[in-house]
């Protein structure tokens, strides 16, 4: 195992451990957004985006202040969430309709957060380091969303699930 696979394998057992001391989305994603923030290499922003009344809402997430709202289908995203699709873009500014929040990002991953079998939001995350994000770094974010939606009850926060 190379001494980035116990980095990111030491980071998801710390992740499951933060996860199993409440049930509650918003403080769960509040520390995973630090988690990911303060340990992952050359990002600049990380964080959550909440589906309501079908836009992608601002949720916890450490960096520059971000867009507050993003409708489906718009920017990575968006698109991510319509498509219901991990999206990992490694020049953003090839992107069709990107949405630069933070001039400074180059490349982006995006994965889908569900809850009773529907997109409900995505973790979103920025580098400002082009083609940042490789295969290993998006098993190992599918794995934390994976234990993100076994984790949080969702069905009680004030989004919709639509």
């Amino acid at each position: 195992m190379n001494l980035k696979s116990e980095m990111l394998s030491h980071l998801l057992r710390e992740a499951d451990s933060l996860l199993s001391a409440t049930n509650h989305p918003i403080s769960n994603l509040s520390n995973l957004s630090s988690l990911l923030y303060a340990n992952l290499p050359e990002i600049n922003w990380c964080g959550f985006y909440l589906l309501h009344e079908g836009r992608l809402l601002l949720g916890p997430f450490c960096g520059l202040p971000a867009c507050l709202s993003i409708p489906l289908g718009n920017g990575v995203c968006g698109t991510a969430a319509q498509q219901n699709r991990v999206l990992s873009v490694p020049d953003v500014h090839l992107f069709p309709g990107h949405i630069a929040c933070d001039s400074a990002s180059n490349s982006e991953i995006v994965l889908p957060i569900h809850h009773a079998g529907k997109v409900i939001g995505v973790l979103d995350i920025d580098s400002p380091q082009l083609e940042r994000f490789t295969e290993e770094d998006e098993s190992f974010l599918s794995a934390l969303v994976k234990s993100i939606e076994n984790h949080c009850d969702f069905s009680a926060c004030f989004y919709s699930l639509a």
